[in-house]
């Protein structure tokens, strides 16, 4: 119980921190003036030495950590548009509470602001795999798996977003993602997952 009332006053804290300030940092930013952003962030507070990710836990079975790269999501490729960012990555590990669809969601507009939120919610949904999950359930496991992924390509007017999840064999998700990028970048993440 204690750990959960930490995790409110965080939360709560976290909230009240950022308000609704508009996000600066993006991709398509430079390495310096995103690092900047981070550096600045009232709920990032990057300890020393970090600059391009962040990671912060409050016990070894809950993690959080915010990444900005220079390379596009899903595989590297050899094109890098060095000094640039091209995708950021917010990440949660919990197994206590689990990672709900909901609180990637919530996580993203925390750091982000209302208008990259908004962004997100209005955002038309390129993909969604696996093609049998609806929204709430966990996608079943084969029985050559002890995890099954379950996500969405989104693209908005401004960037485009890829929420991922991946579920237990008792259907809980325990760790999952979501990443901003540039709207040039969907089409290779959707060959990349539908390929898998």
């Amino acid at each position: 119980m204690r750990s959960v009332r930490s995790w409110l006053s965080i939360s709560i804290g976290l909230l009240l921190g950022l308000g609704n300030s508009a996000a600066i940092a993006l991709p398509g930013q430079t390495t310096e003036e995103v690092a900047a952003w981070i550096q600045g962030h009232p709920t990032l507070r990057p300890a020393s030495g970090e600059t391009l990710l962040v990671r912060k836990s409050d016990t070894p079975a809950r993690r959080f950590t915010f990444q900005a790269l220079t390379t596009s999501p899903g595989r590297a490729t050899p094109e890098r548009t060095l000094g640039m960012i091209r995708s950021e990555q917010i990440s949660l590990f919990d197994l206590t509470n689990g990672v709900s669809r909901n609180r990637l969601e919530e996580t993203l507009r925390v750091i982000y602001g209302s208008e990259i939120y908004q962004d997100y919610e209005q955002a038309e949904i390129i993909y969604v795999y696996p093609a049998n999950a609806t929204e709430g359930t966990a996608p079943p496991i084969n029985s050559s798996s002890t995890t099954a992924l379950h996500g969405e390509i989104r693209q908005g007017a401004r960037f485009a977003y890829w929420v991922e999840t991946a579920h237990g064999r008792e259907g809980l998700a325990r760790v999952g993602q979501i990443s901003v990028f540039a709207t040039a970048d969907v089409e290779k993440l959707e060959v990349e997952l539908r390929g898998r």
